[in-house]
């Protein structure tokens, strides 16, 4: 079984795999257009992760992780669990960043438009906001946003995904003028000097 990980699996899959492979789903484009009310968030207050949202004109980065026969049923049951927030499976088409590898169908969490959970097209501001402001089980909604924008800055600078880089500026420029989130910040290497103290 191959897994597509575009979200926080770049940085914490918590699952056993063979082999991990980077490359891109073309047709869908990375949005952060998913009410998180479980992990980033509360149901009473619920924070934006990223979906796959379809549109030609995109291609998302990801990694693809193998994952052995023997952990396939262990692995399917932890992510459907993990993603139970409104994502499905869908098989799509992943094409390797090492042109040598022929291209292989993934398996992808995604939401569909008709989801409780799934937002819509939503404005950069509307999302920023909700990001300052939420946490969850998993931790900070800051910081699950800065952590995947460092995650492709540092792993797809060939890839860039201009969606997550205006969320990262904007809720940078957010924190600083608010004084917010400073501890997350400065763990994550941003620059602080200029922030007012604050949580």
């Amino acid at each position: 079984m191959w897994i597509f990980g575009y979200g926080s699996l770049l940085w914490n899959p918590n699952f056993a795999f063979v082999q991990q492979v980077p490359g891109v789903v073309k047709g869908y484009a990375r949005r952060f257009w998913q009410k998180s009310p479980d992990h980033r968030g509360t149901p009473e207050k619920p924070g934006r992760t990223v979906t796959l949202v379809p549109d030609e004109k995109f291609v998302c980065w990801g990694i693809a992780f193998r994952v052995a026969e023997e952990n396939v049923i262990a692995t399917r049951e932890y992510l459907d669990f993990r993603e139970k927030a409104g994502y499905s499976l869908k098989r799509v088409t992943f094409i390797p960043d090492d042109a040598s590898i022929k291209p292989f169908d993934v398996e992808a969490y995604m939401s569909y438009g008709d989801e409780e959970h799934h937002t819509g097209p939503s404005e950069l501001e509307d999302i920023c906001q909700t990001i300052v402001q939420c946490d969850g089980p998993s931790g900070s909604n800051v910081e699950y946003a800065l952590l995947l924008a460092i995650t492709l800055h540092k792993q797809a600078p060939h890839c860039p995904d201009e969606h997550v880089f205006a969320v990262e500026r904007r809720v940078l420029e957010l924190c600083r003028t608010k004084g917010v989130r400073k501890d997350i910040l400065k763990k994550l290497g941003y620059a602080t000097s200029d922030m007012k103290n604050g949580g």
